[in-house]
């Protein structure tokens, strides 16, 4: 599945406060999840910030699956592709 891109005007990165709004959950459960590596972040110092594809992506695989949709498989694949990156010295 490709990533959508950010809609036009929208965002690139969201703070966690705002992407917890969007997904109406509170910003602690949000926080636990991230750190738990169970949601797609970027870590900047101590700072975390969602980007906006992640929410689109979710939004864009529920629409399609009409299911659940689970975003630790999102930060899953992220850091398989991580690890392979680190395997194969920054090369795919």
């Amino acid at each position: 599945m490709t990533t959508p891109m950010p809609r036009s005007g929208s965002p690139l990165f969201y703070t966690v406060r705002q992407a917890a709004k969007i997904l109406t959950v509170d910003p602690a459960t949000l926080y636990r999840a991230i750190r738990e590596d169970g949601f797609p972040a970027v870590r900047i110092r101590s700072r975390y910030v969602v980007p906006s594809a992640v929410l689109d992506r979710l939004v864009s695989e529920a629409a399609e699956t009409g299911g659940l949709v689970d975003p630790r498989q999102l930060a899953a694949e992220r850091k398989t592709a991580r690890e392979i990156e680190r395997l194969n010295g920054g090369r795919w």
